[in-house]
């Protein structure tokens, strides 16, 4: 039974379940941001996933990072995969936009997430 950190589920709320990863979608209105997680336990680097779940994470990231540039009119889609604060592995696809919140900074730590309404939250989900 797949385990998610607990962090990372209440900072998220879940958006679908793909092949292997679970997105989810940061609560945080200052950027479009989802979370792609694989559904196995106890992994905390992208080298611990099998050959095959490596080009299936890729191709996992490449479709969500399609999907929000189509939601999203940005200038850029950020993809990384830190793992300091949670060490569950996790990937961030982040969409930027020229003038946002810490444009051209990174968004890590910057200030105090801005939760969505739930209209908004909804809609985006």
């Amino acid at each position: 039974m797949f385990e998610l950190d607990r962090r990372l589920e209440s900072d998220s709320v879940l958006v679908t379940h793909l092949d292997l990863c679970q997105v989810r979608l940061m609560n945080d209105a200052r950027w479009a941001w989802l979370l792609l997680i694989p559904q196995r336990n106890q992994l905390q680097e992208l080298h611990d996933l099998t050959p095959s779940e490596r080009a299936t994470v890729i191709e996992e990231i490449a479709s969500a990072s399609e999907s929000l540039k189509t939601m999203i009119s940005c200038d850029k889609i950020n993809v990384a995969a830190l793992g300091n604060v949670v060490s569950q592995l996790h990937i961030h696809v982040v969409a930027r936009v020229e003038g946002d919140a810490n444009w051209p900074g990174p968004i890590w730590g910057f200030e105090t997430a801005v939760e969505y309404a739930d209209d908004r939250l909804d809609q985006l989900v």
